[in-house]
């Protein structure tokens, strides 16, 4: 049916606006019946306006509303009236006026919906996800990708400030996995061939860089065929950034240049630089995790010294085998019962700790001492020591947990956020915290394959100074990485690159990849080194993770349009699918 144009939004009339005729357009968001008068908030993604339909004004209005329903699409003539003094709804910005209508028009009926367009409704989020397009009406998803929107804008125009220039690089590319599995692509024309979805541009920003374009940027899709977790999606969205000519100094001040940007425009805080750096090390000692929440003080403490002379077998083994033994002050908590540490030893054994020592701090009339069936093994030094070392008194908790270095700190970490949670130590209002985490290990070593693997990825530049160790002591090697961490959450993760054909050969003996093979999978980069590339790094951002923050999120879905469940499937169009036989036979592939 023929409308006319609106002449303003849903959330736009104000009391400026009263005598005006005009023209709103929307969807049915309520509709109460009063003896007689009828009214409709009809909503849009900018707001809600309530419409009046009253016998005594337009009789035929009126009479068209007796058919509305929710959902229903409707566009609505008439003029802006101020509401009666009772009937103000001040928490609305359109809530001091109202639209008397003299015309009607039912441009579209919808069915009743699975579930109301609310924002406060508790309903699962499967149906959300299977009725998506619904579930997106919703103000609060709106604002979410709204804010999304935001970012995008306020990222481009910051690098574009800044001389960077975005450019694409392909979607199919070649397979060569190194950590996550690809996405496989066949080759219709190449029988028995197939392209890659990018993990990454990685090795297409590098070669920009080879190719003298000297700062690139680009916000880019990226697919990793991976088990998923909540804050995990097999295809997901990076601010991808290579800089020419750069030291980590010149890439951290462009990444802190565009989180003061984001803070202030996205948020109205202003963001204190330079960031707070701590080393991997000074990271997993002091918070447990790579990715450490700072918004709390509750620090872990390497005891290594404490019991360097101890005879309690548990520590003495973990010392001498080159581990830890870390403890953890729960200040205030030293009347924690029985079944309560047993809970959290329980909880701790889940992430492989073979059990947690924990130690009430009790006040004897001349100080502090302690109390655990653990004391008897102890020196009085060493528990004058502890109390000192960890800064106990009276009514504390302390933990203690020993074992291989970064599996215990991992534990005591994880530990770390449980009882933050318990003593309730982040609080909504709590400031966001934000840092760089640097000098990562080069390698991981991977028990199960007896073979080093690259912490990051394997164009990483070591550390100058750590050159020499890479054939004689690898686990000994710093990257020139660093990761930005927001809340606990990494948002991003880059390095200095490798930069010559050299150290990059050596990078891949390390690693246990043979020269053929480094060129079969990375030739072409390998090749393009040779031709005068210059010394460059960068850092790429999870822009999906980095929204659900600013968004306020616990999940990454609330803030992608079209999210996946963690299966990795679309539970509204049913993708993956299956696909005719003609299709598979002209790609050459027979499902079994």
């Amino acid at each position: 049916m023929q409308f006319k144009t609106r002449t303003h939004n849903c959330g736009e009339l104000r009391e400026k606006n009263i005598g005006e005729d005009v023209v709103i357009n929307g969807w049915v968001d309520r509709r109460r019946d009063l003896g007689g008068v009828i009214f409709i908030d009809i909503r849009d993604r900018y707001g809600i306006t309530q419409v009046v339909f009253e016998p005594t004004f337009n009789s035929q209005a009126h009479l068209d509303a007796k058919d509305l329903r929710s959902e229903y699409v409707i566009s609505v003539e008439g003029v802006v009236r101020k509401r009666p003094a009772d009937t103000d709804n001040p928490e609305l910005p359109t809530g001091h006026i109202d639209v008397m209508v003299n015309k009607l028009i039912i441009l579209n009926e919808a069915e009743t919906p699975p579930f109301q367009i609310k924002d406060d409704i508790d309903i699962h989020e499967d149906l959300r996800l299977k009725y998506r397009y619904l579930d997106l009406r919703r103000s609060k998803l709106q604002k979410n990708l709204l804010l999304r929107h935001k970012m995008y804008q306020v990222t481009r125009k910051y690098f574009d400030e800044n001389n960077f220039a975005e450019i694409e690089t392909p979607v199919l590319m070649k397979s060569t996995p190194e950590g996550a599995r690809d996405y496989l692509v066949p080759s219709r024309l190449h029988k028995g061939k197939f392209y890659a979805l990018p993990q990454s541009p990685q090795q297409y920003k590098q070669l920009l860089m080879v190719a003298g374009m000297d700062r690139y940027f680009q916000i880019v899709k990226c697919f990793r065929d991976e088990d998923l977790r909540a804050d995990r999606q097999p295809e997901f969205t990076q601010i991808d950034v290579e800089m020419s000519f750069v030291d980590q100094e010149d890439v951290f001040n462009t990444v802190e240049g565009l989180m003061k940007k984001l803070f202030t425009e996205i948020w109205n805080k202003e963001l204190k630089t330079p960031l707070l750096r701590l080393s991997f090390d000074e990271a997993m000692e002091k918070y447990g995790s790579d990715k450490p929440d700072i918004r709390f003080n509750l620090d872990m403490k390497t005891l290594n010294s404490v019991f360097n002379n101890t005879g309690f077998k548990v520590f003495k083994d973990a010392i001498d085998s080159n581990g830890i033994v870390t403890g953890l002050l729960a200040s205030g908590c030293g009347d924690y019962t029985r079944n309560q540490l047993d809970v959290l030893t329980d909880f701790v054994k889940g992430y492989g700790a073979k059990g947690l020592i924990w130690i009430r701090v009790k006040d004897n009339g001349n100080g502090s001492e302690l109390e655990s069936p653990t004391m008897k093994f102890f020196t009085d030094e060493e528990k004058k020591n502890l109390i000192q070392s960890l800064g106990a008194k009276a009514g504390d908790l302390i933990f203690i947990l020993s074992g291989p270095k970064l599996k215990t700190l991992n534990t005591m970490g994880v530990l770390r956020l449980e009882m933050a949670k318990r003593l309730n130590l982040i609080k909504e209002d709590s400031e966001p915290k934000l840092l760089w985490v640097t000098d990562f290990p080069l390698f991981e070593w991977d028990e199960e394959a007896k073979r080093y693997y690259a912490m990051h990825h394997p164009f990483t530049s070591p550390r100058l100074e750590d050159v020499q160790l890479m054939e004689t002591d690898p686990g000994k090697v710093k990257a020139r990485a660093y990761d930005l961490v927001l809340n606990g959450n990494e948002i991003a993760g880059g390095s200095i690159r490798i930069h010559n054909s050299e150290l990059q050969a050596k990078m891949f003996k390390a690693l246990g990849i043979s020269e053929e093979e480094a060129q079969q999978k990375f030739g072409f980069l390998m090749n393009a080194f040779k031709y005068g590339a210059p010394p460059h790094g960068g850092i790429a951002f999870g822009f999906d993770r980095m929204a659900m923050i600013f968004a306020g999120e616990n999940s990454i879905r609330d803030v992608i349009a079209f999210p996946k469940t963690a299966s990795a499937v679309s539970l509204m169009d049913d993708s993956p699918s299956v696909v005719s036989e003609e299709q598979l036979k002209e790609l050459h592939i027979k499902v079994r």
